[in-house]
């Protein structure tokens, strides 16, 4: 089988030899780097010639002539013009480790069509792309890395719309320790664009205009089983084009997939867009910054999935609010949610069950029965840590815990919630105020001053609304019973 010679002589994604073999440049070693990289590939691809190696005094140039590619690809569904090799160069390093570096550049167009048949024009440049970088063949991927490029520009088109994406220049750098605990290991990314625009238009929309003056990233994964994970994906290219899985493969790959998980310990990803900008025909804003931030950890029976969306300094500048309600539009935002709990451990144990050599019948029953032990027989929670929002006349907390089942009705839910406003005598007095020349605000603020008189005083002066809705339709405000519990249809 080829899998077997694959992962005993491969070293997927650059097919880089070992240290063993790495002492001498030759022809030699640079057909069986080339082997290697074409033992991936489809035969025929293969003899198209796609990759080249050869010996450059102390390091291998590897060429990838991607153009040749194509050439099994009917032109009317994808073209490309302009694609030229692309070359870097492989030094073997003591360790079994290989020093990989490459300088190039790209500057093609051409045109593809999607699913639903229609075609859409592109246009990709990059001035240069530039790397140096340590690659480990025992995981075959990278331990480190410096990577830029520069002058990135994307245009797409199609006949009801265009894109134009632009970047100045891009750098980020890669880095990897051994993990915790044996064969697992930890990667760190962070990086920044500058100068980001995109523009949008089309026949039924006026352009619309997004920039930042950087946008910083920031990633990192722990305890990611990379060796076993290469072998999976190994496997997978190895069967790709087999209709049926024999029962040999798939105990191969349960055994795999059981010696990978879990398969991190945790994962974060924070993005952050600064002095971001917005413009069109209906007006416009921006914020200091916006940032999203992704987080999962958490041992696998108890994982929690975060996310978190802010915003500071926001302005609004749009002809389609009034001067009079601009006080109301939030100067700051703050979206905290997360779902904890959840159990890949038994999701997991679940997907062993499965038999993969036969069609999937009863997919329906099998992944419901699947999320039902993701999330322990079926109980979803959602948390809001917090939501908050500001402006001028208010100032507003909010924490909640949203409790159901996600095969319940609509109304089969709990709720416990606590909201807190600062200056909330302020907010009542703006909407009076706008009540004077819009009379339908006076509902409106007749509420709130109603929910005032349930409200508690924190220490720090701000009203507090404690709110409980129970799976009975119960709610309770601080303690105070407002609604009982719904009758029995």
């Amino acid at each position: 089988m080829r899998y077997r010679l694959m992962t005993a002589t491969s070293a997927v994604v650059l097919g880089l030899m070992t240290a063993a073999h790495a002492a001498e440049i030759d022809r030699d070693g640079a057909n069986a780097i080339r082997d290697n990289l074409n033992s991936l590939l489809p035969e025929d691809i293969a003899k198209s010639g796609v990759v080249a190696v050869n010996p450059a005094g102390a390091r291998y140039e590897i060429i990838y002539d991607l153009a040749k590619l194509l050439s099994k690809i009917n032109p009317a569904d994808f073209a490309i013009t302009g694609l030229k090799p692309i070359s870097m160069f492989a030094t073997p390093r003591d360790n079994g480790l290989w020093n990989v570096e490459g300088d190039n550049s790209l500057n093609v167009s051409g045109h593809f069509k999607g699913p639903d048949q229609k075609r859409t024009d592109f246009t990709y440049s990059i001035a240069s792309m530039v790397y140096t970088s340590v690659f480990d063949p025992a995981i075959s991927y990278f331990r480190s890395g410096d990577f830029s490029a520069r002058d990135i520009k994307v245009t797409t088109a199609t006949d009801t719309e265009q894109v134009n994406a632009s970047f100045g220049d891009m750098k980020y750098k890669l880095t990897s320790a051994d993990g915790a605990s044996a064969d697992r290991t930890d990667f760190a990314v962070n990086g920044t664009l500058t100068a980001f625009a995109e523009q949008v238009s089309g026949k039924e929309m006026p352009p619309l205009q997004i920039t930042a003056d950087t946008i910083d990233f920031d990633a990192k994964v722990n305890s990611l089983p990379a060796k076993r994970l290469r072998d999976i994906v190994v496997l997978a290219l190895d069967h790709a084009e087999e209709k049926q899985m024999s029962k040999e493969s798939e105990e191969t790959l349960k055994g795999m997939l059981r010696d990978a998980f879990p398969l991190i310990s945790s994962l974060e990803e924070t993005i952050t867009l600064n002095n971001l900008a917005v413009t069109s025909a209906a007006g416009g804003g921006g914020a200091k910054s916006f940032g999203y931030r992704l987080a999962v950890n958490g041992p696998s029976n108890a994982t929690q999935l975060g996310v978190a969306l802010n915003a500071a300094d926001v302005t609004f500048d749009s002809p389609m609010v009034p001067a009079a309600y601009s006080a109301f539009l939030p100067q700051a935002v703050d979206v905290q949610f997360a779902i904890p709990d959840m159990d890949f451990a038994a999701f997991s144990d679940e997907f062993m069950k499965l038999d993969l050599t036969k069609p999937p019948e009863g997919g329906e029953d099998a992944g419901k029965k699947a999320v039902e032990r993701l999330f322990r027989d079926g109980r979803f929670v959602i948390d809001f840590p917090k939501v908050s929002a500001k402006s001028g006349v208010y100032d507003i907390d909010i924490s909640a815990k949203v409790e159901s089942r996600i095969d319940a009705g609509k109304d089969d839910y709990a709720l416990q919630a606590s909201i807190l406003a600062r200056d909330y005598d302020k907010t009542i007095a703006a909407v009076q105020q706008l009540a004077k020349t819009n009379p339908e605000l006076n509902q409106a603020s007749f509420g709130m001053l109603m929910v005032k008189g349930f409200a508690k005083t924190d220490p720090d002066g701000r009203q507090r609304w404690d709110v409980t809705v129970s799976p009975d339709g119960t709610v309770t405000v601080n303690g105070q019973q407002l609604k009982g519990p719904d009758k029995p249809e």
